[in-house]
């Protein structure tokens, strides 16, 4: 399948400045090992956050030699300045106009560096929203739901989960049968109608077990499932989980989605120690916490469950509604102090 997205450039405007935000998104089918072109692997589905977000403004300077500047929460990032340069280079088949200018690129997270939080996914996310905006100028408008496929095509350019983010909701990577208009090259949202209503208000409190930064990068880590010996089963694997996922999604069966979603996190770190060389991103307080999850789960049968990033902290799921606050009082009493300076980031998934 070949996608373009084309334009003839008119620089009637000198210089513009444009803001997006853009949310991060947890996986519950995880993606880990991709091809070339930011091609996955296998498909994916994830749930966009409500709070979680990077906002960015980016001014354009038509005319100059292209460049970039990059400021992160007000300082200079040199290195990122050099990656999204890069990145611009890239996408320049899909934006013509994009190398005929200088960019200061001003950027800002609402939640800690390092948490668990995939930051390249909404910093590429509202990276991609910008660059659309300034194309609407260059280009001429497009339809708005032309607008965010393309967002989340170059979004994926730059970071491959950052193409979930550009939607709100459950969020579909990768080609499958199971989703109609599924997409190894951006991201679609999981029809709302096949949802039941149990899943469309959930909470993800994130225990930050480990806030330095990562012994291996996720992309190191995607890297080495290129000769991971389990790798083609992990990936089949993922796309045989879809068949189950789409009915758990539909008749709100909760002892099977919360089964699914942990023994997907618990492959992606199998699929670490599996790797040549191996690597563990889990902590001490990461296996305590799951141990304390599903102690809590058998004793009180609640629906507390987790799921598990790149790295050693804690996504703690569970339904938005919980009229005895017990699940709140178990994870503030029992989980936080496993965290470093008792560091919870709380969120939620509504829509």
């Amino acid at each position: 399948m070949t996608t373009q997205f084309i334009g003839k450039p008119d620089f009637t405007i000198s210089t513009q400045t444009v803001s997006e935000s853009c949310p991060s998104n947890i996986a519950l089918i995880k993606y880990w090992g991709k091809y070339a072109d930011q091609i996955p692997a296998n498909p994916s589905i994830s749930y966009t956050l409500n709070h979680c977000k990077t906002n960015t403004s980016m001014e354009f300077i038509a005319g100059e030699t292209f460049s970039v500047q990059t400021f992160l929460a007000g300082n200079e990032e040199v290195k990122f300045a050099e990656k999204i340069e890069k990145y611009f280079r890239n996408i320049e088949q899909y934006l013509p106009w994009i190398l005929q200018g200088k960019y200061i690129i001003r950027t800002e997270n609402t939640f800690p560096h390092s948490s668990g939080i995939a930051s390249s996914a909404s910093g590429f996310g509202a990276i991609a929203k910008c660059l659309m905006k300034l194309d609407d100028t260059f280009t001429g408008k497009i339809s708005e739901d032309e607008s965010l496929r393309k967002a989340s095509f170059l979004a994926r350019l730059g970071s491959g989960s950052a193409c979930r983010s550009l939607y709100n909701g459950l969020i579909v990577w990768g080609e499958t049968e199971e989703v109609e208009g599924s997409s190894d090259l951006f991201a679609v949202p999981y029809p709302d109608t096949e949802i039941h209503e149990v899943f469309k208000n959930f909470n993800d409190w994130v225990l930050l077990i480990h806030e330095g930064q990562k012994s291996v990068s996720s992309t190191v880590g995607h890297g080495l499932m290129k000769t991971n010996p389990y790798a083609e089963r992990r990936f089949q694997e993922a796309r045989e989980n879809f068949v189950p996922m789409k009915e758990i999604l539909k008749t709100g069966d909760m002892d099977r989605f919360i089964k699914l979603v942990e023994h997907e996190a618990l492959t992606l770190h199998a699929m670490m120690m599996m790797s040549e060389p191996a690597f563990i991103l889990m902590k001490t307080g990461t296996l305590e916490v799951i141990n304390k999850i599903w102690d809590f789960r058998r004793e009180t049968g609640l629906p507390l469950f987790f799921t598990l990033d790149a790295g050693a902290n804690v996504h703690l799921l569970f339904p938005g509604d919980d009229p005895e606050d017990q699940i709140r009082v178990f994870i503030e009493t029992e989980l936080l102090r496993h965290t470093q300076k008792n560091g919870v980031v709380k969120d939620v998934m509504r829509f």
